[in-house]
C-alpha cells in the first residue's frame, strides 16, 4: 500500500530547505506518495533584506508549493521541519500549525505518524527543545511520534541526535554535509515505512481516519 507523505517545512537561508529535500527522497524511496511543501513567509521585506541569503532564499524557492491545510488532510504521515528560533520552532511554521484546529476538531490529525527535524546555528543552539517543542502539538493531535532513534547507523554519522535530524550550521552558513543527508534521508524513509505497515495492518488507515472526522471534541 502506498502511503501519502507530506514534507511541510520553513527555511529562512535554505538549510532547512535542503534537509526537507532529502527526507523527501527517504521518503519516496521506501514506496510514498510524497509532497514538499514550504509554508509561507511571513517577514516583512524589510527584515529580509537585511540578509542577502534570506532574500536570495526566498527569491529562488518561489516555484515550490506553498503548504496548505489541504496538504494535512491529504497526508497519511507528516513530517516537519524548522529552523529553531530560541530553542522553539520558527513563527512561520507555528503560524501554520495554528492554521490547522479545524481538522483537529474532526480528528483527521490523529492517529497519523510525524517526525520533525531542525537546523541551528550553534550545536548546542536549541535541535533538541526545538524538536521536543513541535513533539507538544503532535500530542494534542493524537498523532504518532516516528523519531529516527538509534536505529541505523546514519543517525550516529550526522551526531546521534535521537529525536529528529539537526544540522549545525556555524558562522559560515555551510549546508547539510553528506552525513547528515543520509540521516535526513534515512528519517524519511523510516516515517514511510512504518506508515506504510501501519497502513498495511489497518491501525491508521484511511478510511479509520474519514470515519472519525464526525467525531467532536
Amino acid at each position: 500500500m502506498t502511503a501519502k507523505v507530506a514534507v511541510i517545512y520553513y527555511s529562512a537561508t535554505g538549510s532547512v530547505h535542503t534537509l526537507a529535500q532529502a527526507v523527501a527522497e527517504g521518503a519516496a524511496s521506501a514506496g510514498a506518495e510524497v509532497r514538499l511543501r514550504r509554508v509561507a513567509e511571513s517577514a516583512p521585506d524589510s527584515a529580509i533584506d537585511q540578509d542577502p541569503r534570506w532574500r536570495q532564499h526566498a527569491d529562488a524557492t518561489t516555484s515550490i508549493a506553498q503548504a496548505s491545510v489541504e496538504d494535512l488532510a491529504w497526508a497519511d504521515a507528516f513530517a516537519f521541519g524548522t529552523p529553531t528560533r530560541f530553542g522553539a520552532p520558527a513563527a512561520q511554521l507555528k503560524q501554520f500549525i495554528d492554521q490547522a484546529g479545524g481538522l483537529w476538531r474532526e480528528g483527521v490529525l490523529a492517529d497519523k505518524p510525524v517526525t520533525a527535524f531542525t537546523s541551528a546555528f550553534n550545536r548546542h543552539g536549541g535541535s533538541e527543545a526545538t524538536i521536543l517543542s513541535l513533539s507538544n502539538v503532535f500530542y494534542h493531535w493524537g498523532a504518532l511520534i516516528v523519531p529516527p532513534g538509534f536505529t541505523d547507523p546514519a543517525v550516529y554519522g550526522a551526531g546521534g541526535n535521537p529525536y529528529g535530524t539537526s544540522l549545525v550550521t556555524g558562522p559560515t552558513g555551510t549546508g547539510p554535509d553528506a552525513a547528515v543527508l543520509e540521516a535526513a534521508r534515512y528519517q524519511g524513509r523510516r516515517l514511510a515505512r512504518i506508515t506504510i505497515r501501519l497502513l498495511g495492518n489497518g491501525h491508521a488507515t484511511r478510511e479509520s481516519v474519514a470515519a472519525m472526522t464526525s467525531r467532536t471534541v
